[in-house]
């Protein structure tokens, strides 16, 4: 039989060899918002995977909109020459389509690495800087209270946005990916529990996704109309009366309207609060009820590990695509592995082909380089 998740597949004109995407990962490895050669190994690895897609970590459209200060950004002519040196090495071996998720941290923003505790550095502090948000609400208790976005503050966020767009269209990406997930400035617009605005962007669900539906809107109309623009949301807050699936049901259709062309669906981050019930594939069916009810193609991601759960996600309808964070962090060759076991082929530069099982010498496909 024929394996599903080695099929191919389009995301609007974007065609893709398979359906397996390597999530966004934040490296925290940045400087000045400027990638580096830390970035050139780590993408160049995961482009050599055998992957149908690549879409880049978190990319603040402004210096502000960083979840720490070691956060990718682009957002000035600096920024893109440097993006403009690391794609050049990535794409001298490897044709994977490359996305950009663009994105701004909002209260979430001036935060340690990971490895550093994470905890939000005081804009009193050295390397910390004052937040925006919706309202001003910090996202815990103890941390700094952000300054709540006026007129002109959401003009400069939307022009930062569309900054950022026709820098990456001029860098060449294949498709822009918004980040309206995991409680960053655009989710804070649409969750309740962060968003106690009394103007037309607070409120009722329709002034909640006001702010990020311009957002999108400014976006698509910035990138060329030939490559895709799509958006990554959290489906639920996993907290009581926060963002949920029905809202997101109502944005996600919004957004199909306006041109989005995918959904990549999570969950959770807007709160401390949140109760998240872990365990293999436990966003799915998030995915499956936005494939079923909007009609787009949806990715899923969460906990996903298995060649053979990815294979049955795909096979059952539940999304159009699988995307792996951590798995692919742990293993960067997961799509040839996958492949192996479900019986595929995978493209592998002929550098590796020696790399083969002996009973699966047809597991490779030649890749091309220097096609795009």
């Amino acid at each position: 039989m024929v394996s599903r998740l080695f099929e191919p597949m389009q995301i609007g004109n974007l065609h893709l060899d398979n359906r397996i995407a390597i999530a966004p990962m934040c490296q925290y490895s940045a400087e000045g918002g400027l990638p580096n050669d830390w970035h050139l190994i780590h993408l160049g690895q995961l482009a050599l995977s055998g992957a149908g897609l690549l879409i880049l970590e978190a990319t603040a459209v402004s210096p502000q909109g960083r979840i720490s200060p070691y956060d990718l950004g682009l957002y000035s002519d600096e920024t893109e020459d440097a993006f403009a040196r690391l794609l050049k090495g990535v794409r001298l071996h490897s044709s994977i389509p490359l996305t950009l998720q663009l994105a701004h941290a909002g209260r979430k923003a001036s935060s340690r690495a990971p490895w550093e505790g994470g905890a939000q550095i005081s804009p009193n502090e050295p390397l910390g800087w004052e937040t925006e948000a919706p309202s001003a609400i910090p996202h815990a208790e103890g941390e700094s209270v952000p300054a709540a976005l006026d007129r002109d503050g959401l003009k400069r966020v939307r022009d930062d946005f569309v900054n950022a767009a026709r820098r990456a269209a001029r860098l060449g990406f294949d498709a822009i990916e918004i980040h309206a997930a995991h409680g960053y400035l655009l989710h804070q617009f649409l969750s309740p529990i962060a968003n106690k605005r009394e103007d037309e962007y607070g409120g009722s669900l329709e002034n909640r996704m006001r702010f990020p539906l311009e957002v999108f809107d400014a976006v698509r109309d910035s990138f060329p109309a030939d490559r895709p623009v799509w958006v990554r949301i959290s489906a639920t807050d996993w907290v009581p009366n926060g963002w949920d699936i029905e809202g997101t049901i109502a944005f996600a259709k919004a957004l199909q309207s306006r041109g989005c062309a995918a959904i990549h669906v999570s969950t959770g981050g807007v709160s401390p609060a949140q109760a998240i019930t872990l365990g293999p594939g436990y966003q799915v069916p998030y995915a499956k009820r936005v494939k079923a009810e909007v009609g787009l193609p949806t990715i899923a991601v969460g906990l996903i590990t298995e060649p053979e759960q990815a294979e049955g996600i795909i096979g059952g309808e539940e999304a159009d695509m699988v995307s792996l964070g951590r798995a692919m962090l742990y293993n960067p060759r997961w799509p040839w592995h996958a492949a192996a076991k479900l019986g595929a082929q995978v493209h592998a530069p002929k550098q590796y082909w020696r790399s083969q099982p002996r009973e699966q010498k047809d597991l490779f496909k030649n890749t091309q380089y220097g096609q795009r």
